[in-house]
């Protein structure tokens, strides 16, 4: 995010009329970012990105190559290819978030930038989450009981473990405990395999 705590969508498209009918459709509720080319997208590009509308055919660089590189940076943004090419199995091999079929509407871009900032919140989440459940798992391996029932720090630990596996199991939908989440975790890694 940027420094006015609005999510930065940056959209790459060479297409003057449809960057600019895009930014229309975004400015309320982000701050947007214009590039007309790859090159000039990459530019662009920072830690503050959060979204990228990226058109997979530009001159100079296209937009598959830009997503390479975007990925090569590690920057954590997510990407949405917005474009005219139809969809081949080719893409299976590009690090895509999302993938828009031209001619779009605005709600259906509202609800995909909605939707992959929600994936990025989920994924810092989970982060958090397991970093959390690792330290409680340390702690419960190297203390006695006796030591972890005193420790106000062991407690509070314990709650904020609880308050996230249920954030987490409202967005995944009913997990009860750790193995219930994990088992949901493996369903939904096996989903995306299939």
């Amino acid at each position: 995010m940027s420094d006015s705590d609005l999510p930065v969508v940056l959209i790459v498209e060479d297409e003057p009329d449809v960057a600019e009918t895009y930014k229309l459709w975004l400015q309320q509720e982000y701050e947007v970012r214009m590039a007309q080319n790859g090159d000039e997208g990459l530019e662009q590009l920072d830690a503050d990105v959060d979204v990228v509308l990226l058109d997979r055919m530009m001159p100079g660089l296209s937009g598959d190559e830009v997503l390479e590189r975007i990925r090569e940076r590690d920057l954590g943004c997510r990407v949405a290819m917005v474009t005219a090419v139809e969809p081949d199995f080719d893409i299976l091999e590009m690090g895509f978030d999302a993938y828009l079929s031209k001619p779009i509407r605005s709600e259906q871009l509202h609800e995909t930038v909605d939707n992959l900032l929600d994936r990025s919140e989920y994924d810092s989440l989970l982060q958090e989450y397991y970093a959390l459940v690792e330290k409680q798992a340390t702690l419960e391996a190297t203390k006695s009981s006796a030591e972890l029932a005193e420790s106000d720090q062991y407690d509070e630990l314990t709650q904020r473990v609880v308050e996230m596996r249920d954030d987490l199991s409202e967005t995944l939908g009913g997990i009860e405990d750790d193995s219930d989440f994990i088992a949901t975790l493996r369903g939904l890694s096996d989903d995306e395999d299939n």
